[in-house]
């Protein structure tokens, strides 16, 4: 099983990334993916989570920004990002998320910097 995260990069403040997360291994329609970021000296967080029912949440700090989709024929979990902040700045992983189907798995991260 692998996840892999792509799309990250240097964007000035207002700008917009979509991050992409494809996997082998696993089916992601069938399964609850999470995008998650963690900033220097602060802990992991979640940014947003896509059922596989296709409930979403978001964190309040990105809801209105960000969109979390799902592209089944690709096997591909998308993150956009609209009107970034420097505070957006992190380190993103995507997830598959292991409560209600065990194991989880994490991809490796993708790196987001905004600029002011």
């Amino acid at each position: 099983v692998q996840l892999q995260a792509s799309g990250g990069g240097l964007v000035q403040a207002g700008g917009s990334l979509r991050l992409s997360c494809t996997g082998s291994g696993i089916i992601f329609s069938i399964n609850d993916m999470g995008w998650y970021r963690q900033a220097p000296g602060k802990q992991r967080e979640l940014v947003a989570g896509l059922t596989s029912g296709g409930r979403t949440k978001y964190a309040d700090s990105v809801k209105g920004r960000f969109t979390i989709s799902r592209d089944s024929a690709r096997n591909t979990v998308y993150l956009q990002m609209n009107r970034l902040k420097p505070e957006d700045t992190a380190v993103y992983y995507c997830k598959k998320e292991g409560l209600l189907r065990p194991p989880e798995y994490w991809g490796q991260g993708t790196q987001v910097t905004v600029s002011s």
